[in-house]
């Protein structure tokens, strides 16, 4: 062998070696967070569920279906190469907008707690803005890879700019503010990575922050859940009663916390503690250090995304991963602003910990295609990236 053959080979296999800790470590952690997560669950669940269902477990075993699914739907978008994604990306973007539809179906959508935001399936419900998420980091992703240099022009990037606003009004009518606002942030993201221009970029920022306090104004309920913020003592009983019970749970757990199953919010005092406000349940059982943990384990995946990212082989799987990995840290960092009384409550789950099979499995499936991204698909790439 001559030495540019030798040279490439060593050249590969320190390329695998860097990547091996990512591959062993990402659906590592992945699932470690889904089966917390389930543990989770039945923590603050299972008297709310008993009292509810006459059955302790029922939450329980429906988050176990969705750690299964998901588990197996990861390791099948983890063996599948990312690169032959790149070709569904107007069949993504047609999914989400037409199950994004569906739900305002007469006999398909289910309204629950005012908003319409499932499609009843018989016994089974699905949410399709959890699908909407992904299929737009897909779309955006391809879209601009294919030829990066139109996102340069403001034309060129108003198919992505497009998509997301759609999408972004289909999610508001349901109404669902703030899976709204999460893929508002991660068009923005998408956007910004895509590479346009800053005159574009700002030209987007602005308006955008402008409708953010006329939708806030636009809806009654939405006012209230603002004044509940601000002052969620007003109203102890109305709006400001769910963002008390959460504070409550963080002041209970203190530095250690009251322990596993400890926690006295989760008794009916704290609504929805098995979903979109977990997180105060998990800080009143395992206190302020355990918090910490949690968000390092967190912050730990985060970064395997960002440096599969940064170390993919083509702009796709740049864009791809980025996406991926920012719906993740976007949906992370709400929810812990939400239940820290940081920002006006809103309804958005702790992705692979909150109850809710359609986040759980389409996220542990999206941390699959991480993995194979990671591990650099196969085949040609399609465009390299720009150094």
């Amino acid at each position: 062998m001559n030495r540019a053959g030798r040279s490439a080979s060593v050249e590969r296999a320190r390329a695998s070696v860097r990547r091996e800790p990512v591959l062993a470590a990402l659906p590592a952690l992945v699932l470690l967070i889904a089966a917390f997560g389930v543990l989770m669950v039945y923590s603050a669940s299972y008297y709310t569920a008993a009292v509810q269902y006459g059955d302790a477990f029922f939450f329980l075993r429906k988050q176990l279906v969705g750690f299964f699914l998901g588990a197996a739907a990861m390791a099948a978008a983890a063996c599948i190469p990312y690169r032959k994604l790149f070709r569904l990306k107007w069949a993504a973007l047609a999914v989400s907008v037409v199950a994004l539809a569906l739900v305002f179906v007469p006999g398909l959508g289910v309204e629950n707690y005012g908003a319409t935001r499932w499609i009843g399936l018989g016994p089974l419900t699905l949410q399709p803005s959890e699908i909407a998420k992904y299929g737009f980091v897909l779309f955006s992703a391809a879209y601009a890879a294919e030829k990066p240099e139109r996102m340069k022009r403001f034309t060129g990037m108003l198919p992505v700019l497009g998509a997301g606003c759609a999408l972004c009004v289909l999610i508001l009518l349901e109404p669902n503010m703030s899976i709204t606002m999460c893929v508002g942030l991660l068009m923005l993201v998408m956007l910004f990575l895509s590479g346009v221009r800053a005159g574009h970029f700002v030209l987007i920022l602005v308006p955008a922050a402008l409708a953010v306090p006329v939708l806030i104004a636009a809806e009654p309920y939405r006012l209230q859940r603002l004044y509940a913020f601000l002052d969620p003592w007003q109203s102890p009983q109305g709006e400001g009663y769910q963002l008390i019970q959460s504070l409550y749970a963080l002041g209970n757990g203190g530095w250690f916390g009251t322990g596993l199953f400890g926690s006295v919010q989760k008794y009916r005092y704290l609504p929805f503690a098995e979903s979109d406000f977990i997180l105060a349940v998990i800080a009143e059982e395992f206190g302020f250090v355990g918090i910490v943990v949690l968000f390092c384990v967190f912050g730990l995946l985060i970064w395997l995304g960002v440096r599969t990212a940064s170390r993919s082989k083509d702009l796709f799987g740049f864009l791809l991963a980025s996406g991926i990995t920012a719906v993740y840290a976007i949906q992370v960092v709400l929810n812990a602003l939400v239940v820290s009384g940081c920002i006006p409550p809103t309804g958005l789950p702790l992705p692979l910990v909150s109850a809710g099979n359609t986040s759980l499995i389409i996220t542990m499936a999206s941390m699959g295609v991480l993995c194979n991204i990671a591990r650099g698909g196969a085949g040609l790439p399609l465009r390299k990236r720009r150094a």
